[in-house]
């Protein structure tokens, strides 16, 4: 099944998932909500969005993620809307934040590799392929937050994530990644 042509023609290359009241200057801003700014209110839960595909550079998903009812289809979709070799910078509450349990909305708890399944996977033929750009925990700006960071280049952040996570909290996962087509 091929997809129909989107009602909605951006005029831009850069995509605001979420975007909020607070769009990204200079990008065509989607959300489930009519904030002043939004250029297409858009679920992103219904498949497939209402947006072209191969046209975006940029994409932008700043705590989106952690709403959509299946990270695998917002995965496919990115994929499908974006350009090759398009960046994806992604960004959500990590695990052990607060901020990732007092959103009665969010979905799912995401740790710092949520991501190999799409750089990774043997999968695919279901999975759409992403190569990692970057991808860090960020912390508060306290003096506590130093001890995390001090294990995380002294260990790994899988270490921190398994045995203190919960002790020395993080903040976000922020992660780009890089459209792959063949």
């Amino acid at each position: 099944m091929t997809n129909p042509e989107p009602a909605h023609k951006p005029t831009t290359a850069i995509l605001d998932l979420g975007c909020g009241p607070s769009k990204v200057e200079g990008a065509w801003g989607v959300d489930l909500h009519k904030y002043a700014g939004v250029d297409q209110v858009l679920d992103m839960n219904d498949l497939p969005w209402d947006l072209p595909a191969n046209r975006f550079e940029t994409i932008y998903a700043h705590h989106v993620i952690e709403h959509v009812s299946s990270v695998v289809d917002f995965m496919n979709e990115i994929h499908r809307v974006a350009k090759p070799n398009a960046e994806v910078h992604i960004v959500t509450p990590h695990f052990s934040s607060v901020d990732s349990y007092k959103d009665p909305t969010h979905l799912r708890h995401i740790a710092s590799g949520w991501y190999t399944i799409f750089t990774e996977s043997y999968l695919q033929e279901q999975i759409p392929r992403f190569a990692l750009v970057s991808s860090e925990v960020t912390f508060g700006a306290s003096m506590l937050s130093m001890i995390p960071r001090l294990l995380i280049r002294l260990k790994s952040v899988e270490w921190w994530e398994k045995k203190l996570a919960f002790v020395f909290r993080g903040r976000n996962v922020k992660t780009t990644l890089r459209v792959v087509k063949e």
